[in-house]
């Protein structure tokens, strides 16, 4: 099973490293694998040199590092990490990106895929980044409205979980959470988009906040594809009711959970509760 990080652990990634790096001021850095920077190369490491990283937020799946003028965005995708060490430590072959702070330790940047992104941009320009820009609400934001989601589906002959997972709807959720909020709200991942209620719009949101809560409060999922900078171990999937489930039962119903296929991605539902 390979599963991206979504917003909760983002969100954890994030707050572990706000902890331990800010303050901190970028003396080098070194690109051993370059090709994951998307700005102009020289531009962007000359730019961060000898600048002090203030904050480290994130926006859906993306984390924010916040110098003042300049913030850079880092996407991790399937497999992307951060670490903390020693600057001395000897390099694993797959940090691809290492930052040398004023402390004798270093950030590095650690993707097996080689699949993540980094832009550098001014801080002011953040949301008109294409990037950002076409991003949909977080499922916290107080602008994702039941009427918001409704508008954005009740014409679709999409399934209503790949329109979950399209980032333009709503930011931050993937594979694992819309399952779960699926099964919360008792909507079957194969409905069409355009046979969602707007009650069942308002249920979704709901379910979304509170899930997306719990598993941040929890530190996300630890995944095999996933664990948070500094060895911080999720624990949100010993509370997960479908996904990873198949054959299992349904902690609603005591049916047997199975796992099918939606939109090409590995989908647990219970097909007896959710209709």
């Amino acid at each position: 099973m390979i599963e991206l990080p979504e917003i909760a652990e983002v969100r954890t990634v994030a707050k572990t490293l706000n902890k331990n790096i800010v303050g901190r001021k970028i003396i080098s850095i070194e690109t051993p694998y370059d090709k994951i920077i998307k700005s102009n190369k020289k531009e962007f490491i000359n730019t961060l040199i000898n600048k002090t990283l203030k904050s480290v937020s994130s926006y859906g799946k993306w984390l924010l590092f916040d110098f003042g003028e300049y913030t850079m965005l880092s996407h991790l995708r399937m497999e992307g990490k951060y670490f903390i060490k020693p600057s001395n430590e000897k390099y694993d072959k797959h940090e691809h990106i290492i930052f040398h702070l004023d402390n004798s330790t270093d950030l590095r940047y650690h993707d097996v895929r080689k699949f993540g992104v980094m832009i550098l941009c001014k801080t002011n320009d953040i949301f008109n980044l294409d990037e950002i820009s076409k991003l949909g609400f977080e499922p916290d934001d107080e602008k994702l409205t039941k009427e918001y989601l409704y508008n954005k589906i009740n014409k679709s002959n999409k399934h209503i979980k790949e329109l979950l997972l399209d980032q333009s709807i709503i930011n931050g959720l993937g594979n694992i959470y819309v399952d779960e909020v699926l099964f919360a709200s008792l909507i079957n991942p194969e409905r069409l988009g355009k046979t969602i209620s707007l009650d069942e719009c308002q249920s979704i949101i709901e379910n979304s906040k509170k899930i997306i809560k719990k598993a941040t409060e929890c530190g996300g999922c630890t995944i095999r594809s996933y664990t948070s900078s500094l060895g911080v171990i999720g624990h949100y999937q010993d509370y997960l009711k479908v996904h990873t489930k198949a054959n299992d039962k349904c902690p609603k119903c005591n049916n047997k959970i199975i796992k099918i296929r939606v939109g090409g991605r590995g989908t647990y539902l219970c097909t007896n509760c959710q209709k």
